[in-house]
């Protein structure tokens, strides 16, 4: 007995040893890139898909345990996307309700249709097509948030815009998790079905009751505010409380977090909310991407880096493009559409669950998984690029018109 103990407690020190060795090594290389990334301008998110790429097994291999940076990464899912539903005022969402929901219906059904086409003289099977048209249509909420409060365009026409439609990718997320699911041929039990519907009923009566209430008020406000140990307690349970509600229904978890955002949104007295979750939030958001990173393989890019990269530049120019045309449709001018195009042109992170779905109900083999992981996580670490080079082109342009129009004012002045 004596023994096994010891066994036991030497074990655990084993492990202790391992993960705090782990953590200081993610910790000093996230750092390293970080620092080198934002004197060049950049997004932190870059830094966390390299730290995952230099880490895991297909670089120098620190990282054994990949499975729990998993797990820490989908809880950085649902910490994103309650912050992300703590940005949106549903109010202001409803007004712009026609950008985000047809802007995403148009966005969805053309990547499909494109895919679809090019599938067909690829020998690809139409369940294969859909999917990879899901994937390459849903755009990134975590790098262009970021983006939008570095550039300070948040609160500004081309940023709600751009927000409306990643909040209705966001919520479209849930049904096509259920088409690829019935693509796959899992079926679907009446009684799952049923609950599901049940909470995506809930869903939005709270919704309805949001936008016609306006303002929210919680119990114990006045007390909350002066228990900062309350406070932490309470902003987790908000936060995961949503997620553990939808789970029960058969939905996702992330989809009730970004929920339970939204009516943190709407409640005046918890601005102290924002404060207390913003350090869990760059914890596991970062184990999210450094998880990302993991999944690279380096030796699978390399071999397939022509191909990778064609399609890359299809998916950056094709998004750009649609993207554009929709915001152009919806009172935005070419400047604001051109830019929010470029800001929507990345593959979201979200795709990476469309992805692993997919794969695991055999709609995508493991070739097509990973050139899928390796086409999202490029497109979101060339996306502050692209950007960039977006916003010069729109100044060069901006500039030649202040030309052409003073030489046009000093003619008419001769």
């Amino acid at each position: 007995m004596k023994l096994s103990l010891i066994t036991l407690l030497a074990s655990s020190s084993t492990s202790i040893d391992a993960i705090i060795t782990l953590v200081s090594i993610l910790a000093i290389v996230v750092i390293i890139f970080s620092v080198v990334l934002r004197a060049v301008n950049q997004t932190y998110i870059i830094g966390y898909i390299f730290t995952g790429i230099l880490l895991g097994q297909h670089g120098i291999g620190v990282v054994k345990d990949e499975e729990s940076i998993f797990l820490l990464g989908e809880l950085g899912i649902i910490l994103l996307l309650f912050f992300i539903g703590m940005e949106i005022n549903l109010v202001d969402f409803v007004k712009r309700w026609k950008v985000a929901v047809v802007g995403t219906l148009a966005q969805i059904s053309l990547s499909v249709l494109i895919v679809v086409i090019i599938g067909h003289f690829i020998d690809w099977n139409f369940a294969r097509s859909v999917v990879v048209g899901f994937v390459i249509a849903l755009s990134s909420s975590a790098v262009v948030i970021k983006l939008l409060q570095d550039k300070k365009l948040i609160n500004k026409r081309v940023g709600k815009n751009v927000l409306s439609i990643l909040l209705a990718q966001d919520v479209a997320l849930v049904p096509l998790l259920i088409i690829i699911s019935q693509l796959g041929g899992k079926e679907q039990s009446m009684q799952s079905l049923v609950l599901m519907i049940v909470g995506a009923v809930i869903i939005v009566s709270v919704l309805i009751y949001i936008y016609i209430k306006g303002t929210l008020h919680i119990p114990f406000a006045k007390r909350i505010d002066r228990d900062h140990e309350l406070q932490v307690f309470m902003a987790i349970f908000l936060c995961f409380g949503g997620a553990l509600f939808t789970l029960l229904f058969g939905l996702s978890g992330a989809l009730g977090a970004f929920v339970g955002g939204m009516i943190i949104n709407s409640v005046k007295e918890t601005g102290w909310i924002h404060d207390t979750l913003h350090s869990f939030r760059v914890l596991f958001v970062s184990f999210f991407f450094i998880s990302v990173g993991l999944q690279i393989d380096l030796d699978f890019l390399q071999h397939n880096l022509g191909i990778i990269l064609i399609v890359l530049l299809v998916v950056y120019m094709t998004n750009h493009f649609l993207n554009t045309i929709i915001l152009r449709m919806f009172s935005s001018n070419w400047r604001e559409a051109f830019l929010g195009g470029a800001l929507l042109a990345q593959i979201g992170e979200l795709s990476f669950l469309l992805s692993s779905t997919a794969l695991s109900l055999g709609i995508i083999q493991e070739f097509a998984y990973k050139f899928t992981i390796s086409l999202i996580s490029l497109t979101l670490i060339i996306s502050p690029f692209w950007i960039g080079l977006t916003e010069k082109l729109i100044d060069i342009s901006a500039k030649r018109k202040l030309t052409r129009l003073k030489r046009q004012h000093t003619l008419s002045q001769k």
